[in-house]
């Protein structure tokens, strides 16, 4: 948001005085002082005005966790357990999930508080490639791989899949990698074969790799180069 605007929103100041503070230089961000209205206020962002804080600020958070199967993708659930109560830090009401996964889909799962990052992941646009280990119940013939990567028409949502990857790696075990994130993608792309997906696992999104060394149900803060990739 542009400061001119965030000012305007707090209900002590009128366009004309926001205009008087930039040009005399009396707000500051993060410590530095502005007078450009187009300067932007992020919500972890200080915004002072004289020695008054109007926002305090907070630290943005990311973190990355191995979901363990049988666990909600959401803040809260009234029957199951959730991804954010494998989560033990201070104010996590203020987490959300930055790409879901089924109840028993499992693998790398991001949480974070900043809405912009988080989007950034997700949004279609972005066409960032998620990589999933796939097991089925029936053998993964020669066909998949083309039709995959042709697409795949979902009638419900009367669109075609994007072009998926397929490395096959053994008669029921696979590699797929897809832009999208439609809801059971994954295991509605092998239906079209009948083909019942038994196990489902995410090694990463984009160029980040769940890290080896997490085990089910545990999670570790991203590092700043990690968080930078995206």
């Amino acid at each position: 948001m542009r400061v001119d605007r965030f000012l305007s929103n707090l209900p002590r100041y009128n366009r004309q005085q926001v205009r008087l503070l930039l040009v005399e230089k009396r707000v500051r961000i993060d410590g530095k002082v502005v007078s450009d209205p187009h300067s932007e206020v992020l919500e972890f962002s200080r915004v002072e005005v004289d020695e008054e804080v109007l926002q305090l600020g907070k630290p943005a958070r990311y973190f990355m966790l191995h979901k363990p199967p049988g666990c909600v993708s959401a803040t809260r659930d009234p029957q199951h357990p959730t991804v954010l109560d494998l989560i033990d830090e201070p104010d996590k009401d203020d987490l959300h999930i930055a790409g879901r996964l089924d109840f028993n889909t499992t693998g790398l799962m991001l949480i974070t508080n900043d809405g912009a990052w988080s989007r950034r992941l997700t949004q279609p646009q972005t066409k960032l490639p998620k990589v999933y280990y796939v097991e089925t119940e029936q053998e993964i013939g020669p066909d998949y791989a083309i039709t995959f990567a042709e697409g795949i028409y979902f009638a419900f949502e009367d669109l075609t899949t994007q072009p998926a990857q397929l490395d096959v790696l053994g008669p029921r075990t696979a590699r797929l990698s897809i832009v999208e994130g439609r809801y059971h993608q994954v295991k509605r792309m092998f239906g079209y074969f009948d083909n019942k997906v038994l196990r489902l696992h995410r090694e990463s999104m984009g160029p980040l790799q769940l890290d080896d060394a997490l085990k089910p149900g545990e999670y570790r803060a991203l590092r700043t180069e990690e968080i930078h990739l995206f």
